[in-house]
């Protein structure tokens, strides 16, 4: 990692950089999140064509061995860009078509090849712990999350795993998946959408169709959750069930929102067997909300369990909040 405040590694091919041990269970950020809801998080790197490998962690817990949930649970792939924008969010250039698309994607593939070949006789190459980490996606044991969200970049990724003999595919993103709902539906690649809480990617898309992604996605058959990858991440895992709440208003029932961001989530990232509902036999990791805990107005998370454990509501934002209300309100009286 490079010097200063960078939260992505160096190089391009990096699927041997894992993130479970550089999860900070101290973080204060983690308080935060977890006062509204959200206990459980996927650690996932960041940087190059491939970045590296995930773990599936406990938003309460000691240190990062406890709070693993799923060790290594796959590789993350930035799916090359078909098309390219500049400029400010504010100010968007117009997309062009990005010339070097096909060279990148033709990269990718190169480097599954030689893990592919690296995997098939290990015992005539000397270790690479690079192509040694990809092992386990073509054995059906790791996922392989493309981030994409373009319409070009979701029908080859779909190739791209038929090729490749990929067992346990995911696409991160998916702005376009709606516009090719029954590939995606037969391939059988699951989606974890981008932010609800998003502008359109395209000059032309309505300005609503970010909010509408999720009923779109659920009337098409597609398996999907709402995740909240995307700029400040950790500190805005905090709005997901706010996201789900306005993917409720814009199609879904209350039912099919709480899925997204929670049972579904879990059955793509391959945890559903101890979390994501209430069930005999499942972990108790849940919470309680005096209201809506999809609405901003009425989320009021007054219980906390963890594995079975109670754990604190309170974050240092709201121990903050209450001092200084206190000392205003007895100055009034």
């Amino acid at each position: 990692v490079r010097a200063t405040r960078d939260y992505a590694d160096v190089g391009e091919y990096n699927p041997h950089v894992r993130t479970q041990i550089a999860f900070n269970s101290e973080s204060r950020v983690i308080e935060t999140v977890r006062t509204n809801g959200v206990l459980i998080s996927q650690a996932t790197p960041r940087g190059g064509s491939i970045s590296g490998t995930s773990s599936i962690m406990s938003l309460s817990a000691w240190n990062w061995e406890e709070a693993t949930i799923l060790n290594n649970d796959g590789i993350h792939v930035n799916w090359p860009e078909s098309n390219q924008g500049g400029g400010h969010w504010t100010e968007p250039e117009p997309k062009i078509r990005n010339d070097n698309y096909v060279s990148e994607k033709q990269k990718l593939e190169v480097f599954f090849e030689m893990a592919i070949a690296y995997s098939k006789g290990k015992k005539e190459f000397d270790r690479d712990i690079r192509l040694d980490a990809m092992n386990e996606c073509f054995l059906g044991e790791k996922r392989v999350y493309f981030h994409a969200n373009e319409l070009q970049q979701i029908l080859d990724i779909i190739e791209f795993s038929k090729k490749y003999n990929l067992k346990k595919p995911v696409i991160v993103g998916g702005y376009d998946a709606y516009l090719v709902g029954k590939r995606l539906k037969d391939s059988g690649i699951p989606v974890m959408l981008m932010r609800v809480h998003s502008l359109p990617e395209n000059e032309e898309d309505a300005v609503d169709l970010p909010y509408r992604l999720p009923a779109l996605m659920k009337a098409q058959g597609i398996p999907f959750c709402i995740q909240n990858s995307g700029d400040m991440e950790a500190m805005n895992a905090r709005n997901l069930p706010f996201q789900a709440g306005t993917a409720m208003a814009y199609g879904l029932s209350e039912e099919e929102a709480i899925r997204a961001i929670s049972l579904s989530t879990c059955e793509i990232l391959g945890i559903d067997k101890n979390y994501g509902s209430i069930e005999v036999g499942k972990s108790a990791t849940l919470f309680v909300s005096k209201g809506s805990a999809l609405d901003m107005r009425t989320n009021q998370v007054s219980t906390i369990l963890m594995q079975g454990k109670f754990v604190p509501v309170d974050n240092f934002q709201t121990e903050l909040y209450n001092k200084y209300k206190l000392k205003y309100e007895s100055k009034q009286k």
